[in-house]
């Protein structure tokens, strides 16, 4: 078995969300003291270091928590969600539910988005039935503003702890992963304090607060916030923070809104980016260019009727009568802002849910099939590094590939028997070609498997990286029996002049087809992960036997013959026999990744 590469350093999932945390946070750093810089004497100036200090050491708290927070879910109930996204998506309303659920669920738009296209590829579903999914997920994504918007700060330290001890204490991976999820909110909330009262001095701040009042402008807000929003790459980010400062009574509900339909924007065109740079396949592009256009659209059909869209918000939301003024401000405007980010989304849902077969076919005719590069015989399709963001997503992945490798070994075994049937030697170099596909598919699973590794797995993800990689190597193994030794086998009998016995021709066939059965139902059990046909191939143990023996008790009796000629025939049959013989035991090993451990051992 292949070993999978190593590396000492840390995991590249780890790396890529340190950046996401770091980048923003320095230029943003740098951004705002060139304003500290430039705006010096023209009014009385905050305390800058400190305020830098709460401001984006609280912004690195609040990603940081965020990324915990999804990370846990992911490990908690990836697995489930898949399901019901499996389950839920038979057409384009119980789509979208399914898409808020999960993503709300997951706290990732983008995840819902790889789950999505993973189910494309596999045939699962329609690009037309992922278009509603989509646009569910736009729903779910603002679970988060609506719980920044209770303000409980106050109270993070408490998750925190008891989070950090749930990670650091339990035993059962569960329970860690629901500490890492419960820690994740605390410093979300922690993070949303430090910014909060980090901007307390910018209340008097002139400067700033002409800056905060053109935001009131929809294109400028929209600007703002799809820009803020494509640095720290979170649309929850640059709505927290806008809810924060309408917590200090330093943001308007418009400026508020304009800054959320930005975030919507900002979100679809960074993970559009980023899927085209990361992405091999055609349907992830496609997803992106879904999610985009509806968000821009939503947002151009919004843009002249904000005002609309303020007036709903301020209706479906709390009043605090009692307060005035800045304190009046402060307690409603950031539920407000939360209410309008939600109203916004649910709304262009329910507008273009009825045109999901046209954003599927917009995207199709924008992005069309991917060729293959010159001189490139295979390459992987469904290998995307974008899923390594869900090792879960990663491993089905893999199974799909696998299952595109099976199929390619089965019809080269398929192939043979018409090969061997008519002696012919250009359909034989075929099939040997067709190894170098397999070879080469092997290779780039190998290789995706070692990435995959290097994410934080899960016991469960674990086992199950484990056995794809047994199921690779057997498939790889059984293929080169087909290339090399039934390939060598077709060209000897095709100098062979005598012809088979009516019998023994028919007990070989025979086993060709319980051999060719055995093969399909290893690669449906690997790439659906479907026991029944697991306990197929092993059920298919007495049978070879039964027609081994068969075929044995004729070999005594042939091998009496005088003729030369025909002796060489019977012992390549008898070679042809072991030879399938290999094959069911490499499909047995195969089929046995897809049962429970207690039922392999005992075949």
């Amino acid at each position: 078995m292949k070993s999978l590469p190593t590396d000492p350093q840390r995991s590249p999932n780890l790396q890529l969300s340190l950046l996401r945390i770091g980048v923003p946070v320095f230029l943003l750093a740098i951004a705002f003291s060139v304003f500290a810089v430039e705006t010096d004497g023209v009014a009385p100036s905050p305390d800058w270091v400190q305020l830098l200090l709460g401001l984006f050491g609280g912004l690195a708290l609040f990603l940081g928590g965020l990324q915990l927070l999804s990370e846990g879910m992911k490990k908690a109930a990836g697995q489930a969600l898949k399901t019901v996204l499996a389950k839920l998506t038979t057409n384009r309303f119980t789509g979208a539910l399914t898409g808020a659920f999960v993503t709300g669920v997951l706290n990732s738009s983008t995840v819902t988005t790889l789950l999505v296209v993973g189910f494309i590829s596999a045939g699962f579903m329609t690009l037309a039935q992922s278009v509603g999914v989509i646009m569910g997920a736009n729903i779910g994504s603002t679970v988060t503003a609506q719980l920044l918007a209770f303000n409980l700060s106050a109270y993070s330290l408490g998750p925190v702890a008891i989070g950090f001890f749930m990670m650091f204490s339990a035993k059962r991976e569960k329970v860690k992963y629901y500490g890492m999820m419960i820690m994740g909110i605390g410093l979300v909330f922690y993070g949303m304090g430090l910014m909060s009262s980090g901007m307390t001095p910018l209340r008097s701040y002139e400067p700033f607060l002409v800056i905060l009042k053109g935001l009131e402008n929809p294109l400028a807000g929209i600007a703002a916030g799809a820009l803020f929003t494509a640095i720290v790459q979170s649309s929850a980010a640059t709505v927290g923070i806008a809810i924060a400062m309408a917590s200090e009574g330093l943001l308007a509900l418009p400026a508020g809104i304009a800054l959320a339909l930005g975030a919507n924007i900002g979100t679809a065109a960074t993970t559009a980016f980023m899927g085209i740079l990361s992405s091999k396949s055609a349907e992830a592009t496609r997803a992106s260019v879904v999610h985009v256009a509806f968000n821009v659209l939503g947002t151009l059909i919004w843009l002249p009727v904000i005002w609309l869209l303020v007036d709903l918000s301020v209706w479906i939301s709390p009043a605090s009568p009692e307060l005035q003024g800045a304190a009046k401000a402060a307690a409603e405007v950031p539920r407000q802002i939360a209410n309008a980010n939600t109203l916004f989304n649910v709304l262009n849902t329910v507008l273009f849910i009825g045109f999901t077969g046209w954003f599927a076919k917009m995207a199709e005719r924008l992005v069309p099939e991917r060729e293959l590069p010159p001189g490139v015989i295979v390459q992987p399709k469904y290998l995307d590094d974008a899923a390594l963001e869900a090792p879960s997503v990663a491993l089905q992945a893999v199974r799909l590939e696998l299952g595109r490798v099976g199929e390619i070994t089965l019809n080269m075994l398929r192939d043979v028997g018409p090969a061997l049937r008519d002696g012919d030697l250009a359909l034989i170099e075929d099939i040997a070609r067709r190894d170098d596909e397999v070879d080469i598919l092997e290779a780039e699973i190998f290789r995706y498997l070692g990435k995959i590794r290097m994410a934080h797995l899960t016991q469960e993800e674990s086992a199950e990286m484990q056995q794809l990689m047994v199921a690779t190597d057997n498939i790889e193994n059984l293929a080169d029996v087909i290339e090399t030794d039934i390939v060598a086998l077709s060209h000897k009998r095709a100098k062979i002049k005598a012809a088979s016995e009516g019998e023994t021709q028919a007990l070989l066939v025979e086993l060709y087809f319980s051999t060719v059965k055995s093969v399909e139902l290893a690669v449906q059990a690997i790439r659906d992960n479907d026991q029944l046909a697991a306990g197929s191939v092993m059920k298919m143990k007495d049978t070879f036997r039964e027609q081994s023996e068969r075929l044995l008790e004729r070999k005594a009796t042939l091998l009496a013959a005088e003729d030369p000629d025909y002796l060489d025939l019977v012992r390549l049959q008898m070679s042809f026999v072991d030879q399938m013989r290999r094959i069911y035991t490499l499909a047995k090993r195969i089929a046995k990744v897809a049962l429970p451990a207690a039922i392999a051992q005992k075949d």
